[in-house]
């Protein structure tokens, strides 16, 4: 039986593990011992699947004199850190051109088609049904004029049969969600999005599963990868590991384990923040994103999460926790009923490439190794897809949607 070592036991990992041990390799996910909470864990809670356009949209660096300037906004580079992050800004520009971005939001479109597919499969081969909830997405606008902006986003779901529906009034969103500010006039709602109950239970339920199926884990911290023609090894911080294969998930740690075998791959990391609370009387029906904020309002289990917007500012700089206040007031402004207690606030690290898709696939330096990282926000809407294309890779199939936007050798120069 073929051994493969995955790298990071975060919901891309333990998701690729499961998909390995399908098909017959035995499988040893290695991770540091963390004691925090990783991003698999404290996100929002949502497959995202209708998220299908990339970050890097045409004219977005126009606001970057913004970010700049307020700290606090929803997107916010850390001043500090502007000459470590400007040559991924410089490929995000580059990639926010008309002649770009319609074949990156092509190929969003696809990896969330067939994450849509994969999840249902996952959710039935490990019956997870119960840790789903299937009440839709309203995202919300402050005036007439963001709605008319938002049109590219609502003509994209038309064009790839994304279901949704366009609300023009405060009666019709208080349909779907009472509570919420009168203010708020215009809304898109997509019915088919999903949330997990509880990201961090979602992904325990799957690492117990995979520790059934007979995987393991062990606790130590990959520094370095060598390999062959016919085998690879991971270099632990006071061992050597061996497998035919390897795959690194490490997240927001994995630009340093490409390096070791000379893949200098333009990761960056997206800092989130949110906070979790006890809520008093209001009564959540659905995932809220606040679209001209930022940030978004969930159900965890009974309690519920605000949180969102993107700061880059890499991964030493202490968390700055103002801006989840500010999006905690921002959330007591709009939803006038809601009542906070009991709140934790929490920052994570979202692995994050300039042109908005992931790494998945081979290394150009070693057909056996194998990256999956860089999914930013959509990690775990991208989880068991990403599983299925790693497991293609390893076992030299076809992929069923286009893998050349995704190949790690698409930044070469």
């Amino acid at each position: 039986m073929k051994k493969v070592i995955v790298i990071g036991s975060g919901i891309i990992g333990v998701s690729t593990g499961i998909a390995l041990q399908e098909a017959g390799f035995k499988v040893l996910i290695v991770d540091k011992n963390q004691t925090t909470l990783k991003a698999s864990e404290g996100n929002a809670g949502a497959f995202a699947l209708s998220d299908i356009i990339p970050l890097a949209t045409p004219g977005i660096l126009r606001s970057a004199p913004g970010w700049l300037i307020d700290p606090l906004g929803p997107l916010s580079i850390r001043l500090p850190y502007f000459f470590s992050i400007a040559p991924w800004l410089l490929k995000f520009w580059r990639a926010s051109w008309r002649d770009q971005f319609p074949s990156l939001m092509r190929a969003q479109s696809e990896l969330m088609a067939l994450s849509r597919e994969a999840l249902e499969r996952r959710v039935d081969l490990c019956r997870l049904e119960p840790f789903l909830r299937r009440s839709g997405q309203l995202k919300l606008y402050d005036d007439e004029a963001s709605f008319r902006a938002s049109t590219p986003l609502w003509d994209a779901l038309e064009k790839h049969a994304i279901s949704h529906e366009l609300l023009r009034s405060a009666a019709q969103i208080k349909e779907i969600q009472p509570g919420i500010a009168p203010q708020f006039r215009y809304a898109g709602y997509t019915p088919d999005w999903i949330n997990v109950t509880n990201p961090k239970s979602w992904l325990k339920s799957l690492n117990d599963h995979f520790l059934r199926s007979g995987g393991t884990v062990e606790h130590n911290q990959a520094i370095g990868l060598t390999g062959s023609a016919s085998a690879v090894t991971v270099h632990c911080v006071n061992k050597a590991l061996d497998g035919d294969f390897v795959v690194v998930a490490a997240g927001a740690w994995s630009k340093s384990l490409a390096k070791t075998v000379g893949d200098n791959l333009p990761l960056d990391t997206e800092r989130g923040y949110n906070t979790t609370f006890d809520a008093g009387v209001f009564d959540l029906r659905t995932h809220l994103t606040f679209a001209d904020h930022g940030f978004a309002v969930s159900q965890i289990d009974h309690q519920v999460r605000v949180g969102g917007a993107v700061e880059l500012g890499g991964l030493r700089a202490k968390p700055n926790f103002d801006r989840s206040k500010v999006m905690l007031s921002k959330a007591k402004q709009f939803l006038p009923n809601l009542e906070v207690a009991n709140a934790q606030e929490w920052m994570g690290f979202r692995p994050s490439m300039p042109d908005s898709l992931p790494v998945i696939g081979q290394s150009p330096n070693n057909s056996r190794i194998i990256y999956a990282f860089g999914h930013g926000h959509l990690g775990l809407t991208q989880s068991t897809a990403t599983a299925e294309l790693v497991r293609a890779s390893i076992l030299g199939n076809p992929w069923p949607i286009n893998p050349a936007p995704f190949s790690a050798k698409r930044f070469k120069r």
